[in-house]
């Protein structure tokens, strides 16, 4: 029954709306086998769960970038012995994302030295003033180019004040991100480190700061220790850094933008919003639920075992599609529609389960609070760009050309000037 599948890895049209085959998947069962790679595709809710939260049963290894390349050796019924040999092999494989315990556990420590309740509110405080600063720049013309004068710089901005990169160095630390484009391109093989081009980025700071210790973010991390007392690698602290980095200000840019999208689209989820500030939480929750920036996660099986009555040999490769399981009928009523006042939103797994969930969740909730909040307090009438976009009923949009992320490249908005200039409340949060 699946052998008329769009390829989901090398589909351009999947890519630019996977949406269609989310339904599809779905409609296959809660976990089934795919053609084009031969991966296990989990749909369900309850099987999602139960696979990021199987640390015994599925292995990280391949969590980056998925189906490529696979193990050289039958593994048999146990791939355990296999995943460690050849674990050197898989995409990134030096980054804690594709960590098992217990490397995994030391090495997300230092990253939550980062995270701290403190350290979140300082950021937070930032992101008020960073809000208004970048609305200052368009606000007058009336039109802007919301990904690239407000989310792209946004998330790059509050993504390098958590870690205190300096100012000076914000604009190099961009350019690196915008010339490696995409991970998980449509049609190309993902191999080696991904994230090698930002890693030397934060090599000089680490070992500066270890020649000369400092109170900052980075001068923590540098002279933070494992949970044994050793000092890890400069090497160890710089991925923990580069992965943040880079998982934080793609992710959150693309959110934003779908997040904006929707409110551009609907004048009367606008309206709303604009009545009852508290439903904003609410509203940012629901769009992570149906509009993850995130779409696909990815697991190996360890050994042979059964999901969903589905038997998945030793080291084979899982896709775990979340928005297909945040649209799981047996957990959320009507799971295709868009409602703001869903009750239970917040248990969508946008941000993974157990372990391995994203770090940075509530750094993106917050993102998207204080972003529609300003946008809301200084712009009336948020609407598409007719001349850019088209007419409604016949959009048209450029997404990300990657299976692993969500997120258009360009969304012009046209809106009206709204409250005056700044909020005198923003210098008090």
């Amino acid at each position: 029954m699946t052998t008329s599948a769009p390829d989901f890895f090398d589909d351009i049209a999947v890519a630019e709306d996977p949406h269609a085959y989310y339904d599809f998947a779905r409609q296959n069962g809660p976990v089934w086998q795919e053609p084009h790679k031969g991966v296990f595709v989990v749909t369900g809710y309850d099987e999602m769960v139960e696979v990021y939260r199987d640390l015994d049963t599925f292995s990280s290894c391949n969590s980056f970038a998925g189906p490529f390349p696979g193990l050289p050796e039958d593994p048999g019924d146990d791939a355990s012995e296999l995943i460690e040999k050849y674990r050197h092999i898989f995409p990134s494989h030096e980054s804690l994302v594709t960590f098992d315990p217990p490397r995994h556990t030391d090495h997300r420590g230092l990253m939550m030295r980062l995270l701290t309740p403190k350290r979140c509110k300082e950021n937070e405080a930032f992101m008020w003033r960073l809000a208004d600063d970048l609305i200052d720049t368009f606000v007058d013309a009336g039109t802007c180019d919301f990904i690239a004068e407000y989310a792209q710089p946004f998330a790059m901005l509050v993504i390098a004040d958590l870690l205190g990169v300096p100012e000076s160095d914000q604009g190099e630390l961009r350019r690196r991100m915008v010339a490696k484009g995409p991970a998980g391109a449509v049609g190309q093989r993902m191999d080696g480190n991904f994230l090698v081009h930002l890693e030397d980025f934060f090599v000089s700071y680490i070992e500066d700061r270890r020649r000369h210790p400092s109170d900052d973010v980075l001068g923590k991390m540098a002279t933070a220790t494992f949970s044994d007392g050793s000092l890890p690698d400069v090497m160890e602290v710089v991925r923990v850094a580069t992965i943040l980095f880079a998982g934080g200000q793609g992710t959150a840019a693309r959110f934003l933008g779908n997040m904006v999208k929707l409110v551009a689209e609907d004048k009367r989820l606008q309206d709303d919003l604009r009545r009852n500030r508290d439903k904003v939480p609410a509203f940012v929750e629901e769009t992570l639920r149906l509009y993850s920036p995130v779409k696909s996660n990815f697991r190996m099986a360890r050994r042979s075992t059964t999901l969903a009555g589905v038997r998945i040999p030793a080291g084979s490769t899982l896709l775990l599609l979340l928005q297909a399981a945040d649209s799981d009928a047996r957990r959320f009523s009507c799971p295709t529609e868009f409602d703001v006042d869903r009750r239970n939103s917040r248990e969508h797994i946008a941000f993974g389960r157990g372990i391995h969930s994203c770090p940075g969740g509530p750094l993106v909730r917050s993102d998207g609070k204080v972003t529609l909040e300003r946008l809301l307090d200084r712009l009336e009438d948020i609407r598409i760009s007719e001349t850019h976009h088209g007419p409604p009923g016949d959009r048209h949009y450029e997404y990300t050309p990657t299976y692993i992320l969500r997120g258009v490249e360009d969304l012009h908005i046209n809106f009206t000037c709204g409250a005056p200039a700044r909020d005198p409340r923003i210098s008090l949060k």
